[in-house]
C-alpha cells in the first residue's frame, strides 16, 4: 500500500465508523402526518417489529411473509384479520388513541402490539 492508500484508509475508516454510529438504531414510528402508515411483517413466526407506536389515523398493514397462514388479531376484539397466506395483507385503521395488543389465532405465542397516540 502506498503512502496516499494508507492514509485514504486511515481517514475513511474513522469516518465511516462516525457515520454509522450517528446513523443510530432505526425506529418505528410514523410521522405525524395522520395519513401514515406501519409495515408489521410476519416472518419466521414473529410479528416484526413486535411494537410500533403510530399517530391517531394511521394504517398499519401486516404482510405474512412465512410460508405458512397466520392470523393478526387484537384481544380486544378492534380488528381481526382473515388467515393471510404467504404475501397476503391485512390493513387497519386506529382512529383512537391506546394501546393495541395482537395475536396469532393459529400460533397463539405470536405476540405484538400497536400503540396509539
Amino acid at each position: 500500500m502506498t503512502g496516499k492508500n494508507l492514509w485514504i484508509a486511515g481517514v475513511a475508516a474513522p469516518l465511516m465508523l462516525a457515520v454509522l454510529l450517528l446513523a443510530g438504531t432505526p425506529r418505528m414510528t410514523a410521522t405525524n402526518n395522520p395519513t401514515a402508515g406501519a409495515e408489521v411483517k410476519i416472518d419466521n413466526f414473529t410479528f416484526g417489529p413486535q411494537t410500533i407506536t403510530v399517530p391517531v389515523g394511521s394504517t398499519v398493514t401486516w404482510t405474512n411473509k412465512d410460508d405458512i397462514p397466520h392470523t393478526s388479531v387484537s384481544t380486544d376484539g378492534v380488528f381481526k384479520s382473515k388467515v393471510m397466506d404467504t404475501d397476503e395483507k391485512f390493513s387497519y385503521t386506529f382512529t383512537k388513541a391506546g394501546t393495541y395488543p395482537y395475536y396469532c389465532t393459529i400460533h397463539p405465542k405470536m405476540t405484538g402490539q400497536i400503540v396509539v397516540r
